[in-house]
This record gives structure tokens, C-alpha cells and sequence, in this order.
């Protein structure tokens, strides 16, 4: 997008002041959205924004600049205030000759959302209102949401790296609320991949929406949630954003120099069940997490960074890799070229087991089955979390039974990953989500096989 002589005097420009390493991210997103609502189009938006972010690295201080001026003298501006900001240095030019790298996308596009017309989008939104609505008379409201954004970047820094990426995601989403003698409950369903819009020849709107309003239904003759200490069985996907938030960050490197999470120090150390194997991978194809590079130019790696229950590593940035002498793992990333990169998770997940699911139920006596968990509050120093249940059963004498409403589950993220006792071979990936971070938000992905926790506590209301 940036001509490359032009992007090698920006770097000269912001190293000729002592700066001893510099970065320009470069950065030309384009986005749509539709939201249906009460049966009307409430929203149809597009836009797109295009920048640069510049930082320069002087020791352990960090100057950052960002433009949307990509012009030869605006990159020079940017680029000069990053520098003065890093460093008053004693002047000298480095001259930076870039080499350009390219790594194949893990997903190749086949339709690119902006050479699709608004109507054939609005059209979807049409379709799964009525699908939702026909499931029941009980269904009051539906809301249905779809969304694309194409994100090009381009990288380079003064390391001599040149490379950059092409990115497309599309997500749909229906959410419905059905009213009946117990009040209103709510269902939801959503997916998300980066992929363009041949997403929608591998998934049916109607049955996202038949999925979604079902799911409101079913909770209208729920029991509340038991209270208590209670063996919870936490079904294939669903409980995937348990362990990104209450566990997944304290392996950010940038935690572990801070010493703000349980598990700094602790590698080679046993901090999970042996059943567990905890991966982080921006590889997967078309998965919701998933990069050919990261913000930073790295490649996307599938890093393990538990395995069979021993800590193995952490996730690293090219920050905290830089200060501990070792490669980064590709985890820089950034919600726009406004920002700094920080370490951040991609696709996080447990890995496969070798226990049927149904054996895992029918050796619970008693306890809930949590389908899909929904929002929470998550200590990311502790572990220590609450999150609603947005889908849950009674397990009673190994069989699941009716729906339950109104609960939370309460725990520790590193101490649930200890007690683990049982891990299906049904895995599969979760909702596609976004993870905020120090005011920062990125599309990630998380998922889980059906896996069994001894006791967690569940907030409930029943007597």
C-alpha cells in the first residue's frame, strides 16, 4: 500500500535519533454491517479508515505516533514524533534496506464481501427473522445482525522485515426473546469466521435462527439453577471462553514480566490435570482467530503451551520476546493502527481427549451440563471468575435432563484446569468472540471437547 522507498526513509527518519528499533504498520479496512430489529432494518453501514501507526524502541522506552496522512511528509511527521518521543538522541542516520516476505493466508477467500450487493445481505437478515419467528408464537423479538471487514496491513521495520496480510471476516448473529408464564428468556446463536461471504454456503441462516429461538423457548419452563458446590459437565465449544479468560492471559508474556499472573515461573512445572493440553494457534484455517501474520509481521504459530498438564510456554510479542532474548510466537496484535501491539491470544483451546461425551454423562450421577456459557467478570491476575450460563441442564442418575435458568458459575480458572477429571473426543470450536485487552479489542476464537470439573461452585436460585 506504502511505496518501499518511501516506507525506508520513514524508518531512517525514526532511527536517525538513536531509536534502536522502529516499526511502520500500515494499515486500509474496510467494513459493513446490517442490524434487523422488531422486524425493521435498523442499520446499514459501511465504512473505511486508513492509517499508520509508528513506533520506535529506545531501551526500555517506547514512542508511538499514528496518522491516517500516509502521504511522504505525513509518515515523516509521525515518524519524528515517535523518535522525539522515545528518545532525545544525539543525532546519526540508519539507513534501513528492506526485504519483502510473504505467508500464505491458512484462509483463501473465495467471495469478498464488498462485491456482494447490500440487498443480498439484508436479504439474510429477512430470512432469519422469519425462521425465528416461526418456531413459536411465543418468540416476541428477534434481532438479527451481520457483519464483514476486509483488513489489509502492511509491515515493515528496521530489522529490514517487509510483508503484510489480507484478512476478511464475516459474522451472523440472531438473537430472539420468547415471553410465556415465567417471564422472558432470551436465545442466541452466532457464527463467525474469516472467510468472506462464502460463509453462507456453509451455514443456513434459517437453522441459526431456529437454534436461536429454541434455545429462548426451552428456558421458558427451565427450573432456577441449583446453589452450591456441584459437578459441572461443560459441553463441546461452549465452555472454550472460560479458559481464554481465566486462564489464557495469565500466559501472556507481557503478564509473566509483570509477575501479574499464578503461572510466572512455574515452566516445566504441573499446572493442569495430565488430561489437559492447552493450545493457542493463529493458524487454523478460517477459524475466527486466525492470520497468515500478526500485527507485528510474524508468522501465526501454533504454540502449545500446555501439554498432558506440564506448562511448556507462554505466548510472546516482539516487546516481551525482545527482552528475553528469544523469537516471538507471533501473538503481537493491535485492534487498529492507532494502537501499540501487545500480546494477545488467537485460537485458544483444550485439545481432543479419548472419552465418549455420553460415558462422561452417564457416569455423573447428579450435576448441571452447561452448553453454552455467556458473559462473565474474570480477575486475570487471580483466575478467579464468574460467568452466567446461558444454556444448562440437570444431570440426574447419568442422564441430562431438564433446562435450568438464572446461574452463574463461580471458580478459578488455574484451579478448574487442575481438577479436571474427565475430557471427551468431541472436540469443537466455540462462538466467535472478541477479547478486550487494556482498552483494546480482537476477533478471537476458543473452544473445548466435553469436559467434566469435580466441583464448581454454581450461584443459583433455588432453595
Amino acid at each position: 500500500m506504502i511505496d518501499q522507498a518511501v516506507l525506508e526513509e520513514t524508518l531512517a527518519t525514526a532511527t536517525q535519533r538513536g531509536g534502536e528499533f522502529a516499526e511502520v504498520f500500515v494499515e486500509d479496512r474496510l467494513s459493513s454491517g446490517a442490524l434487523l430489529d422488531d422486524d425493521r432494518v435498523e442499520e446499514l453501514t459501511s465504512g473505511r479508515s486508513r492509517g499508520a501507526g509508528i513506533r520506535v524502541l529506545v531501551g526500555e522506552s517506547t514512542g508511538f505516533a499514528h496518522t491516517a496522512d500516509l502521504s511522504e511528509a505525513g509518515l515523516a511527521a509521525a515518524a519524528k514524533a515517535a523518535a522525539d518521543a522515545a528518545r532525545d538522541g544525539n543525532g546519526g542516520v540508519r539507513t534501513v534496506d528492506l526485504s519483502s516476505t510473504t505467508v500464505a493466508s491458512p484462509s483463501p477467500i473465495q467471495i469478498f464481501p464488498e462485491d456482494v450487493a447490500k440487498q443480498r445481505k439484508v436479504e439474510l437478515l429477512q430470512v432469519a427473522n422469519e425462521a425465528a419467528r416461526g418456531v413459536g408464537d411465543a418468540i416476541s423479538q428477534v434481532a438479527v445482525g451481520y457483519g464483514d471487514v476486509r483488513r489489509r496491513i502492511q509491515i515493515a521495520n528496521s530489522d529490514g522485515l517487509l510483508t503484510g496480510d489480507d484478512q476478511v471476516k464475516t459474522r451472523f448473529s440472531v438473537s430472539c426473546v420468547a415471553v410465556g408464564d415465567a417471564g422472558m428468556q432470551t436465545g442466541r446463536e452466532s457464527v463467525g469466521h474469516t472467510m468472506g461471504f462464502e460463509l453462507f454456503d456453509q451455514y443456513d441462516v434459517t437453522e441459526l435462527a431456529a437454534k436461536a429461538a429454541n434455545r429462548a423457548i426451552t428456558k421458558l419452563n427451565a427450573r432456577p439453577a441449583p446453589s452450591g458446590a456441584v459437578t459441572t459437565v461443560i459441553g463441546k465449544g461452549g465452555g472454550g471462553v472460560l479458559f481464554h479468560e481465566a486462564c489464557g492471559h495469565g500466559l501472556e508474556a507481557d503478564h509473566v514480566h509483570k509477575q501479574a499472573t499464578v503461572f510466572a515461573g512455574r515452566v516445566g512445572e504441573l499446572v493442569a490435570s495430565p488430561l489437559v493440553t492447552l493450545i493457542d494457534d493463529g493458524t487454523m484455517s478460517h477459524e475466527w482467530g486466525a492470520y497468515a501474520i500478526d500485527d507485528e509481521g510474524r508468522p501465526a504459530q501454533r504454540n502449545v503451551l500446555i501439554e498432558d498438564g506440564i506448562l511448556l510456554d507462554f505466548m510472546w510479542d516482539e516487546l516481551s520476546a525482545r527482552r528475553d532474548g528469544r523469537p516471538s510466537s507471533g501473538n503481537g496484535r493491535r485492534q487498529s493502527y492507532k494502537y501499540l501491539p501487545m500480546v494477545r491470544m488467537t485460537n485458544t483451546y483444550i485439545a481432543n481427549g479419548e472419552t465418549d461425551p455420553g460415558d462422561i454423562i452417564a457416569d455423573t450421577d447428579s450435576g448441571i451440563f452447561v452448553a453454552q456459557l455467556g458473559g462473565g467478570q474474570v480477575n486475570t491476575v487471580t483466575g478467579d471468575f464468574v460467568f452466567g450460563m446461558t444454556e444448562a441442564y440437570l444431570i440426574e442418575n447419568g442422564e441430562i435432563t431438564e433446562p435450568i435458568r438464572e446461574g452463574n458459575l463461580i471458580g478459578n480458572g488455574p484451579e478448574v484446569l487442575t481438577s479436571i477429571d474427565a475430557l471427551g473426543n468431541d472436540f469443537e470450536m466455540g462462538s466467535p468472540g472478541t477479547c478486550g485487552k487494556d482498552g483494546q479489542g480482537v476477533p478471537v476464537g476458543d473452544g473445548t471437547p466435553t469436559l467434566r470439573v469435580p466441583a464448581l461452585t454454581v450461584g443459583g436460585t433455588a432453595a
